[in-house]
This record gives structure tokens, C-alpha cells and sequence, in this order.
């Protein structure tokens, strides 16, 4: 298994797996041009597990400067359970801090308990102060 930087030619690789992962919510933010968008501000910070020619899992991740934050970690569901899916989190983390980022946050949907699980396992802790809220520009 090989870790290395996202690129935006992972994009449909990327998209199967996200499509096909339970818990992973899309919207327009994810087409090819948002996600190229996001890596390019966000260099070195976004990663894919590869085995072989396949993608075994993925990761989004950025900063706005002052927080980190992780979007739509998945592993294939035939390469889970073994580690993939903290390596990928452990790149990240390694990224954050190397651009002094001292703490990051994730969203997990309510309804989403296999994922809730995977992320309080790994030693991440659920946030019962704040509220998340949206709007369209």
C-alpha cells in the first residue's frame, strides 16, 4: 500500500469511491474543478491510499489558515481494517502541523455510527458546544 499526495487526475478514482461509501456526503463543492480548486490551495495536504493500479482510499484536507479540517475519509470497503484509513489521517495531521496548524475539525453526519466509531477509536472527541450551520452563497 502506497500513500501519496491527491492529484486532480484522481478525481474519478476518488469520486467512485466516495459514490460507493456509505456516510460520505457529496454536493457541488466536489466536481472535478471545486475538488482541483481546493487541492491547489491546499498543496500536500490531501492524500490517496494505492494499491496497486487501485485506489484504496482517500482524503481530503486544508486549512483556512488558523484550522485544519478533513473531509470525506473513505477506504474501499475490501482494504478496511488495516490502518489505511489512520494512515491517511496521520499524513494529514503530519501536514497540519508542518504548517503550524495546531488543531483540526471534521464533520461526521448524526446518522453516521460506523464512522463516529472509526474516528473516537483514533482518539478524535465529539463536540457537544457547537452547532453546525450552513447557507448558500
Amino acid at each position: 500500500m502506497r500513500i501519496r499526495e491527491m492529484t486532480a487526475a484522481d478525481h474519478p478514482a476518488v469520486m467512485d469511491l466516495w459514490r460507493t461509501t456509505p456516510g460520505i456526503g457529496l454536493g457541488d463543492a466536489d466536481t472535478r474543478d471545486g475538488i482541483s480548486s481546493y487541492l491547489k490551495r491546499n498543496p500536500g495536504m490531501s492524500f490517496v491510499a494505492q494499491a496497486e493500479a487501485e485506489l484504496a482510499g482517500a482524503v481530503l484536507c486544508g486549512t483556512d489558515g488558523r484550522r485544519g479540517y478533513l473531509h470525506h475519509l473513505a477506504v474501499h470497503a475490501a482494504y478496511r481494517r488495516q490502518g489505511i484509513g489512520r494512515a491517511l489521517v496521520d499524513r494529514c495531521m503530519e501536514a497540519l502541523r508542518e504548517a503550524g496548524v495546531k488543531k483540526c475539525h471534521l464533520f461526521v453526519f448524526a446518522d453516521n455510527a460506523e464512522g463516529a466509531a472509526f474516528w473516537e477509536r483514533i482518539g478524535w472527541k465529539t463536540r457537544m458546544d457547537i452547532r453546525i450551520m450552513s447557507r448558500e452563497v
